[in-house]
């Protein structure tokens, strides 16, 4: 793979599902964000991707599509992914790099990717590899960590932090996380040719003690109702938007589906155990093991 894109996050081997989800008292932050991703991805289609998709935490909402690529960098993520939903013939597990993504030009009708561009050191480079595999008029439903939050502006006036909220630059508190603030991320899209569209501020009531004292059901009523302040100002730690592909452009043509992805190269069909590129200046190999499409490093 090209070796001068940017860090990636890798969970590989990590307990993510357990020690942040399961058991962790995040039913209100996986309500609310459910509520949000209905409210903007549509129902149903052909093609679906859902970027950094881990343990499939959100794939039963992608039911009314009739194929559903769970991507991420982590292998050991998807095998619990494909360990739940395996049976499912709609499904296919691809671990890579999301700035070297292994699809063919415009393939996707839906494109959604919640809770992972705060780990994009380059999420310019990321849009624009976004773009290239979204199919014509297709929709990508984005979440993002902003930094424009209350508790981020609270802090700033109180003199608690340093970074401005308001400053439009990504801020990076912790190696590989990143909060964005909404004015940059809606430039930076369409620059990459998406139109963004309307907007979602989610999870508002991201609070501890407050989670503790009120019943989640109310807390998700609430949150349900305030989302739809967003196309008016977003102070909520997680933004939701909609964000439409021009109509114009190259669709995917019928029966491709893989490309190479150092040099995009559309690839046939899976021989032997692997993937391989048929440009003679390439010839590089993947694997595919036990239903995971593995390209996060040639064979």
């Amino acid at each position: 793979m090209n070796t001068d894109t940017p860090p990636v996050c890798d969970y590989e081997g990590s307990d993510y599902r357990t020690r942040f989800w399961e058991g962790q008292g995040r039913e209100y932050e996986d309500q609310v964000e459910r509520i949000a991703l209905r409210r903007l991805m549509p129902p149903t289609g052909h093609t679906l991707i859902e970027i950094g998709a881990g343990f499939g935490r959100l794939a039963d909402e992608y039911l009314g599509y009739r194929q559903v690529v769970l991507f991420d960098y982590s292998r050991s993520l998807l095998r619990e992914a494909q360990a739940h939903w395996g049976g499912d013939p709609r499904f296919f597990y691809v671990a890579g790099n999301w700035y070297d993504m292994p699809f063919v030009n415009g393939l996707f009708d839906t494109m959604v990717q919640i809770r992972t561009l705060h780990h994009a050191a380059d999420a310019p480079s990321l849009f624009i590899e976004l773009a290239r595999i979204a199919a014509p008029g297709g929709t990508y439903v984005l979440e993002f960590a902003n930094k424009q939050n209350l508790k981020a502006i609270l802090r700033y006036w109180g003199k608690r932090q340093s970074w401005s909220p308001f400053a439009p630059d990504p801020v990076e508190f912790v190696a590989l996380n990143f909060d964005f603030h909404p004015r940059w991320i809606r430039q930076h899209l369409q620059q990459a040719h998406f139109t963004p569209g309307k907007m979602l501020t989610v999870s508002h009531y991201r609070i501890a003690p407050l989670k503790r004292l009120v019943p989640t059901s109310l807390l998700v009523t609430l949150d349900s109702l305030a989302q739809q302040t967003g196309n008016w100002w977003q102070l909520s730690p997680s933004v939701f938007v909609k964000n439409q592909h021009p109509s114009q452009g190259q669709t995917a043509v019928s029966g491709t589906f893989f490309a190479c992805p150092t040099c995009k190269t559309t690839l046939g069909d899976v021989e032997n155990g692997r993937l391989s590129c048929p440009n003679p200046t390439c010839q590089r190999q993947w694997r595919v093991e036990d239903g995971l499409y593995d390209f996060k490093e040639p064979i």
